[in-house]
């Protein structure tokens, strides 16, 4: 190929990675916006069904949003109410009882009671050259830099939980904007398609919201059911903090493949901690339990909750979940498969279809 004019071709060029860059940069800089976009986007989405129910039973396109969106913060808001106080009594516990065992003047006991043990024990030791050597690397500690630094994680926490709730207050006000403008936000969309395409396109853009809008809803169904069984089974064998565990068995639900595995493990692990009313007998119990669960959720609960949204393939469900974690950590997981969806509709009812033509 002849270019009659090499510098007006190396100008554009230039031009055109220049604008990528800063597209990408762009994108970079918005990551923070566009996921909090993204996750207000999917939560309507799955929010959806619930509204369009509720308008099939006679109420407002406001009034159905309006309820679904309490019915949503009035079930988080009881999940918060029920954990915290359990978590602010433990943590108050457990400064109240360092906070005795350091003015009662027990620290000393503890000492002498491990020296005597260890004297009892290990006889050959040097118990004595040995508690010189931690008392001499204990004094080339400084103190003050641990708690420094002790106090700089903690601000750097406060930090990050503040931006959690300003994020997530973020989210809610697009997801209630979203939720309420579903409608002629899909219209406005629709607007941008070609007259002779648009029925088309609406059908399997319909599709698609409707495929994500179950998925949704069917993983929140999965999640309560796990949440409650396990609150009422956990309770029953005497489990510690039933509560805290159920709340974790819940929100490990809503994470594809290996949520309700990950959070089971997570339960049965705090049965074995000793020091809490815990005992191997009811780990035991509950990791049978779970292990029974896990085969019911997968062969019966899952497939009749799921049965309205797009069936996917085992394998693409795997690799759509590690990309997508990959991509953007649990977010990613948990929209990956949904999208997945989107993309077997989009190629069973059009790619294939065209090369059938063919």
């Amino acid at each position: 190929m002849k270019l009659h004019n090499p510098f007006r071709v190396a100008l554009v060029a230039t031009l055109g990675v220049g604008v990528g860059l800063l597209l990408i940069g762009s994108v970079q800089t918005l990551s923070t916006i566009l996921l909090y976009v993204g996750t207000a986007l999917f939560l309507s989405l799955g929010l959806e069904p619930i509204v369009g129910w509720l308008e099939r039973r006679g109420l407002r396109r406001w009034a159905a949003v309006l309820v679904t969106i309490l019915g949503v913060l009035a079930i988080f808001a009881g999940i918060i109410l029920m954990v915290v106080p359990i978590i602010v009594g433990q943590i108050a516990q457990l400064v109240s009882e360092i906070d005795d065992l350091v003015q009662q003047g027990n620290l000393d006991e503890i000492i002498s009671g491990v020296r005597s043990w260890l004297e009892a024990n290990f006889p050959a030791l040097d118990v004595d050259q040995a508690w010189s050597y931690v008392e001499g690397w204990w004094s080339t500690i400084d103190v003050g830099s641990i708690g420094g630094s002790i106090g700089n994680s903690i601000i750097v926490i406060l930090g990050a939980v503040i931006a959690g709730f300003g994020g997530a207050f973020i989210v809610l006000i697009l997801t209630i904007y979203f939720t309420a403008s579903t409608p002629s936000l899909k219209a406005a969309v629709y607007q941008l398609v070609p007259a002779s395409k648009r029925p088309r396109f609406i059908d399997l853009a319909e599709q698609i919201v409707d495929s994500v809008g179950f998925y949704v809803i069917g993983q929140i169904s999965l999640g309560v059911i796990n949440g409650v069984l396990s609150a009422i089974f956990l309770t029953i064998i005497g489990a510690p903090f039933p509560a805290v565990l159920a709340v974790i068995a819940f929100f490990f639900s809503l994470i594809p493949l290996v949520g309700t595995l990950t959070g089971s493990t997570i339960i049965v692990l705090t049965c074995l901690i000793p020091g809490i009313d815990s005992t191997p007998t009811t780990a035991l119990i509950a990791a049978v339990y779970y292990l029974v669960y896990m085969q019911i959720e997968a062969y019966v609960i899952s497939p009749r909750i799921m049965n309205r949204a797009v069936s996917i393939p085992g394998a693409v469900v795997v690799i759509a979940a590690l990309a997508g974690g990959a991509l953007l950590g649990l977010l990613g997981a948990l929209i990956a498969i949904p999208v997945a969806a989107s993309i077997l509709i989009i190629y069973r009812q059009v790619i294939i279809p065209r090369q059938n033509e063919r």
